[in-house]
């Protein structure tokens, strides 16, 4: 056996590092210099690239080999290895067949997930590209990290850029903002990974400057692990989901006390009088008073007032993380949040207003360059056809039903083909049981993993799918300054 290493640069979501390898093993991995706070998740990599899981051949289901049917064994059936041209004859022959007695729409191109840090092989956009170049296929529209903000937050105001990495940066939070005020927190350890890639891991840096400056940090979450030791905040624990109340809560101390920002109201906002009328109880008889709100968040009325009058001495900030609507009215603390922000009177204000998404990944709120990151372009979808991304299930059980979306009524398709690669719904999606009775719907399940997981081994035909360290590639995020 050689005792000679060889080093080679890598990237992968938890951060760039330099794989040692002897004899054809990675034996290691060693931090990229420049990288402030490495995650320790690069060294899970070696085991990842050399797992017993990791899938070796193509692969199909054995009873769909033998007459393309019972789809009922997915995940019960074993599989049978083939070679290559064997495996891309059958992925061929079922693309040409459904195309031709179905049409494209009766394809989806499932590939939700960060795939990997390389910008040409992207899973997602090179799944879209192939499916597109080939007549098209029902696509996704949006996504689970902040999909119910992409949608709401047009009609509140205006864009959802702001929740997509364009938010108030660091430097002007360390600079102008002396009381930042976090629901769902800022959890240092979603800020270990990047789509993309993470040359830095800069977040814990950025806190303790904060700090340094002398900004009081409050975190609004059920979890005392979301308030940062580098942030040395005050915890307010807070009944899950219901964020919301505490926030009309404050709203309706500022309003009572007659705190608000009128003028800021009169001139830049839309809308008020209903929404005084509605927190005052006009409509409805209930004000949505801090006594009110404590009944239903379990945060004391008392702290609600007195957090709601400093935020109105002081340039304040509120945060929102992407967590907080990934769920049922999840909306509801994104509105809410610009909202109160209104009434302070501080959006557009150096270090003021409201934020969505720091912590919720690295390099959210980092100074971004105006250049763009490297990337491959899917094209265009020539079938004009996508759901909603949370909708898989619902799509698969209900062909031919209407539903509604954004504003909009759509019907489901009948998918009678699911191409996925990236990703892994049966880690992502709700409601698990549900999922498993649409996924035996479809007559052919292709699937593109590195390891036998949940979803390959409930897939028709398996391609073994190489990692970030088995191929080269550009790495690199428009959050962080390294290519």
């Amino acid at each position: 056996m050689s005792e000679a290493i060889s080093r080679y640069p890598s990237l992968s979501h938890w951060g760039a590092y330099t794989a040692l390898v002897r004899d054809g093993r990675v034996i290691g991995c060693e931090p990229f210099a420049h990288d402030q706070a490495p995650s320790p998740l690069i060294h899970t990599m070696p085991d990842m690239v050399h797992s017993p899981l990791r899938i070796a051949r193509p692969s199909v289901r054995a009873s769909w080999l033998r007459h393309r049917g019972a789809p009922e064994l997915r995940g019960v059936d074993g599989y049978v290895e083939v070679d290559w041209d064997t495996a891309l004859a059958l992925v061929h022959d079922e693309l040409q067949r459904v195309r031709a007695q179905h049409g494209p729409t009766a394809i989806f191109g499932g590939s939700y997930g960060w795939s990997s840090a390389g910008r040409l092989h992207h899973a997602r956009t090179l799944t879209h590209r192939f499916l597109y170049a080939g007549g098209g296929c029902v696509d996704q529209s949006g996504n689970y990290s902040w999909g119910a903000a992409q949608f709401l937050l047009p009609h509140i105001i205006g864009t959802y850029a702001p929740v997509t990495g364009r938010i108030t940066d660091w430097n002007s939070v360390v600079g102008h903002t002396r009381l930042l005020i976090a629901f769902g927190g800022i959890p240092l350890r979603n800020t270990q990974i990047a789509s993309g890639g993470a040359g830095d891991h800069s977040a814990p840096g950025w806190l303790a400057r904060a700090r340094q400056a002398g900004m009081r940090a409050v975190v609004v979450s059920p979890t005392r692990a979301d308030a940062p030791a580098a942030l040395a905040a005050e915890w307010i624990p807070i009944r899950p989901n219901t964020d919301a109340a505490m926030m009309l809560g404050m709203a309706h101390t500022l309003l009572a006390e007659n705190r608000h920002d009128r003028d800021f109201l009169v001139r830049c906002c839309n809308g008020f009088e209903q929404y005084a009328d509605y927190l005052l109880g006009r409509a409805d008889g209930q004000p949505k008073d801090a006594a009110w709100a404590e009944r239903i968040c379990g945060v004391p009325a008392d702290t609600i007032r007195a957090l709601a009058r400093d935020a109105a001495g002081a340039r304040t900030l509120l945060s929102c993380s992407w967590s907080l609507q990934r769920g049922h009215r999840g909306e509801q603390p994104y509105w809410g949040s610009v909202a109160l922000a209104a009434l302070l009177g501080q959006i557009g204000l150096p270090g003021g207003g409201f934020a969505f998404g720091h912590g919720s990944m690295n390099g959210a709120g980092n100074p971004r360059p105006d250049l763009p990151a490297p990337e491959m372009r899917a094209g265009r979808n020539p079938a004009g056809a996508s759901i909603p991304v949370a909708r898989l299930t619902d799509m698969l059980l209900r062909p031919g039903e209407p539903y509604e979306f954004n504003g909009r009524t759509g019907i489901y398709p009948d998918i009678r083909l699911v191409y996925w690669a990236g990703g892994n719904p049966f880690h992502h999606h709700q409601d698990l049981n549900r999922l498993m009775r649409a996924w035996a719907r479809p007559e052919t399940i292709i699937v593109h993993e590195p390891w036998w997981t949940p979803t390959a081994r409930r897939a028709d035909i398996v391609l073994p799918a190489t990692t970030t360290l088995e191929r080269n590639d550009i790495g690199g995020s428009s959050r962080d300054r390294y290519l």
